[in-house]
């Protein structure tokens, strides 16, 4: 290329095809254009790696580790939920004994009972306590339970995650072995104030206690019940996050690869007549 003034003029030359240099390079432009276009018509993303937008590659990263803690997190949760439904139905069935219990010892601090029925109601007494103390051990779920603080059995407090940042919360442990203990009478009651008396003491005592854990395993079933709904609602909005981040405007990227697609089919037609201008030169040595 020759310059008069400040204008460039074209120079034809074998040696050189400008126009084709600038062809070409237009040409890979628009195939570099069209290869990434068609990577997020093929992936669906617009940032499927770091090459693509690191920063918005590394939010995304943050965001897929947060959704996938949140996963587990709710996983563990699933399992806990099923140990305090199984302590719930446990303590459910140990207060409907407990009242035919009552019913029971009542009878039984009555002074006109005689004496074969303080033996049939003895009798009734001990069965019942019994089923109350299987209710309490099988208080099990997945080999854990709320109703004993033996730790080597399973029990004991249990420190339960409830989010992706391994942040936690206590459920408390009761101690069931002490209940059955204190409903537990051996050779029952062999008169009618020793009845009375257990039953204004020690049974009060157990029954307001039973109550109170009742009270506060329905209270952790509903509080573990709300946090697996909002771990599960904010993985959907970490994830409509994350779309709006990453995804691809389909549409948009379509239209973009059919005009690219022009773009490269001209691109070559142009590189094609740009490289037929030497062969216009060597005419005019004819």
């Amino acid at each position: 290329m020759i310059w008069k003034g400040n204008t460039p003029m074209a120079m034809n030359s074998v040696v050189t095809n400008h126009g084709a240099i600038v062809a070409l390079q237009s040409l890979n432009r628009t195939t570099d254009a069209l290869s990434i276009v068609q990577k997020r018509v093929s992936t669906g993303v617009r940032v499927a790696d770091a090459k693509d937008d690191g920063g918005a590659f590394a939010a995304a990263l943050a965001v897929r580790s947060d959704t996938a803690g949140l996963q587990a997190v709710n996983e563990q949760l699933g399992g806990i939920k099923g140990v305090v439904e199984t302590t719930f139905a446990s303590l459910g069935k140990v207060s409907d004994t407990m009242k035919e219990l009552r019913q029971v010892v009542t009878r039984l601090a009555d002074g006109s009972t005689n004496t074969e029925q303080r033996t049939q109601y003895n009798a009734q007494f001990t069965a019942l306590t019994t089923q109350i103390g299987t209710f309490l051990d099988d208080a099990k779920y997945n080999g854990r339970s709320l109703l004993s603080t033996d730790t080597a059995a399973g029990g004991g407090n249990i420190d339960v995650l409830r989010n992706e940042d391994a942040q936690t919360f206590v459920l408390t442990a009761t101690d069931g072995a002490a209940v059955k203990t204190a409903l537990t009478v051996s050779g029952g009651f062999a008169t009618a104030a020793a009845a009375a008396t257990f039953l204004t003491t020690t049974f009060n005592t157990q029954e307001g206690a039973v109550a109170t854990a009742l009270n506060r395993y329905g209270t952790d079933l509903k509080y573990v019940e709300n946090q697996i709904t909002f771990n599960a609602d904010k993985i959907d909005s970490l994830n409509n996050g994350l779309g709006a981040l990453v995804d691809a405007d389909l549409a948009k990227e379509s239209a973009k690869l059919q005009a690219l697609q022009v773009r490269q089919q001209l691109g070559i037609q142009t590189l094609g007549l740009a490289n037929q201008g030497p062969q216009v030169l060597l005419s005019l040595f004819r």
